[in-house]
């Protein structure tokens, strides 16, 4: 295929000062000596500048001289020469005249007609102002928004050991034994809480890494539950992986619960041993355990009525979209959180296998 006739620099001239003249966009042409050629009347508008007395001026000389950059006119000058394409270039423009500064975004193209042609350029250019001041805005509200939730984290977390303590206090002075282990069960899920909350905050990010966040919460409920840290222990055995913040949550009190159960009832009278929390994921598979090695569960424990913290976890668990598993060990308890989904090609395979 031929090459295109090359446009003869009279019909390129003709044409580039038609795309100007019709452009909705500001633009503006100019010579080798940034002199205006010609400029699109949304330029003249945008900038309030008198087209009369603008063609065959300098560029930099428009309005009251406030094109007058050093750098604008480096830019330009660059450009001209070929050494150079002004793509998005951000200036400020500093004009009282217009109500303000003025952000703008500038485009300048050299326009090469052939040998022999005069040196012309478009310079094109979009008023970002009201983007940029919306942007700040948007930054500075995110900024105070982080600032008074910070804050409301603070309350919390105070108001938390607060009610700590005044239940603590309550179950020092109660006379009745049952009562006092109540709310003794009452101030370790407060104190979990207050934990949770505190590595929630601490996490800034969309998603939370679930091994410190396990860690630090077996930390807090160990400190509160644990007399001997030689005679009963805490480990956590987790993968790498990371949840959003609204699932950790979950987790975390799911966590919770479990190792409270573990602490209260797998050790009797001062029976040494180990509490295991284990995350690991597959894919969108995933299983949470709590593994302990105490005397196990009663023989009886079908026909016992489910506790607060048994009724807790299934709850936790059904909103996970998970199922709850516990399995006597030799010795001990494994009480498993597992969420399984089956993939979409061993669904076929398992309809097929069906008909």
């Amino acid at each position: 295929m031929a090459d295109p006739t090359p446009l003869h620099p009279d019909g390129a001239l003709s044409l580039a000062l038609a795309v100007v003249g019709s452009s909705t966009a500001p633009l503006v042409l100019l010579d080798g000596a940034l002199n205006v050629v010609a400029a699109s009347a949304s330029f003249f508008t945008l900038f309030r500048i008198d087209p009369a007395g603008a063609v065959g001026e300098s560029f930099l000389n428009l309005g009251e001289g406030e094109w007058d950059l050093p750098r604008l006119r480096s830019l330009l000058t660059a450009t001209l020469s070929g050494a150079a394409d002004v793509d998005a270039y951000e200036m400020d423009l500093e004009s009282d005249r217009l109500g303000g500064p003025r952000c703008l975004l500038l485009n300048a193209h050299l326009l090469a007609y052939g040998d022999g042609a005069e040196v012309r350029l478009l310079l094109g250019m979009s008023d970002v102002t009201d983007a940029r001041a919306s942007e700040k805005l948007k930054d500075d509200l995110l900024r105070e928004k982080a600032i008074l939730l910070q804050e409301v984290q603070h309350r919390v977390a105070n108001s938390l050991q607060i009610i700590a303590s005044v239940i603590l206090q309550s179950a020092r002075k109660s006379q009745s034994d049952e009562t006092r282990d109540h709310l003794r069960d009452a101030h370790s899920r407060v104190m979990s809480v207050a934990a949770l909350q505190q590595q929630l905050a601490a996490s800034r990010l969309g998603e939370v890494a679930l091994k410190p966040y396990f860690d630090q919460l077996c930390l807090s409920v160990g400190a509160s539950m644990i007399r001997d840290h030689s005679q009963l222990s805490l480990h956590v055995d987790c993968d790498d992986s990371a949840v959003e913040a609204d699932a950790s949550v979950s987790l975390g009190l799911i966590v919770t619960e479990l190792v409270i159960n573990s602490l209260k009832h797998a050790f009797p009278g001062g029976r040494r041993g180990r509490i295991t929390v284990s995350y690991h994921a597959h894919g969108p598979n995933w299983t949470l355990a709590v593994a302990d090695d105490g005397v196990g569960m009663p023989t009886d424990a079908a026909s016992a009525t489910p506790g607060l913290g048994t009724s807790i976890v299934e709850a936790l668990a059904k909103q996970l979209k998970a199922r709850v598993q516990v399995v006597g060990g030799h010795p001990g308890t494994t009480v498993s959180v597992i969420h399984s989904q089956i993939s979409a090609v061993e669904a076929d395979a398992e309809v097929m296998l069906a008909v």
